[in-house]
């Protein structure tokens, strides 16, 4: 399977993911979390963390616009359904297990 060119194809299945999730805006991060235990919050916060690891600087800003596809306040006001605090700490501390 290397020899196919794993990275072409984890890079292509990438971009499938994000503009799967920039057309599913009803999809909220807590439900992602709820469910798959990560978020688009995670996915920026993780591509910051291999880009310093590769030597790139790319702060939490500019990979929340990455994977959201816009400014993640913008995302956050056009799409971010407001929450109970205890439903959102249910979520997060299934996710701490």
């Amino acid at each position: 399977m290397r020899n196919l060119n794993t990275e072409e194809l984890e890079a292509a299945t990438f971009r499938r993911l994000l503009n799967h999730l920039s057309n599913r805006t009803d999809v909220q991060n807590l439900d992602l979390m709820n469910l798959a235990g990560f978020c688009r919050n995670c996915l920026s916060r993780w591509y910051s963390e291999e880009a310093e690891k590769k030597g790139f600087q790319i702060d939490k800003d500019q990979a929340k616009e990455l994977i959201y596809g816009m400014p993640y306040e913008k995302w956050k006001s056009n799409f971010q359904v407001e929450r109970n605090r205890d439903e959102i700490e249910k979520v997060m501390n299934q996710n701490k297990k």
